[in-house]
């Protein structure tokens, strides 16, 4: 039984890019890397419908890497926080 071949993310935007230039046939395109000009069409379509979110992923991670930070910060707060109840303590 032959399995089926399993191709990169990298190289399944490649092949729709070239399918949204429209410069080759979906045809031509299948001849050229070897895959059926249906799954081209399919890969070009959902290039398509996902393509905004190339820009959402950007402010995602601005959104987790400033929450990462404010966790970071909140930890030193408390850490110091305990601190200085300590110290109080200590000094009454």
């Amino acid at each position: 039984m032959k399995s089926r071949r399993k191709f990169s993310p990298e190289f399944k935007a490649k092949v729709a890019l070239d399918a949204i230039k429209e410069h080759e046939s979906l045809k031509e395109l299948g001849l050229r890397y070897q895959i059926h000009p249906n799954l081209i069409a399919r890969w070009k379509k959902e290039f398509l419908k996902n393509a905004s979110s190339v820009f959402k992923l950007d402010t995602d991670n601005k959104n987790t890497e400033d929450g990462v930070e404010k966790q970071k910060l909140y930890e030193v707060i408390g850490h110091q926080k305990v601190q200085i109840d300590f110290l109080k303590k200590a000094l009454s």
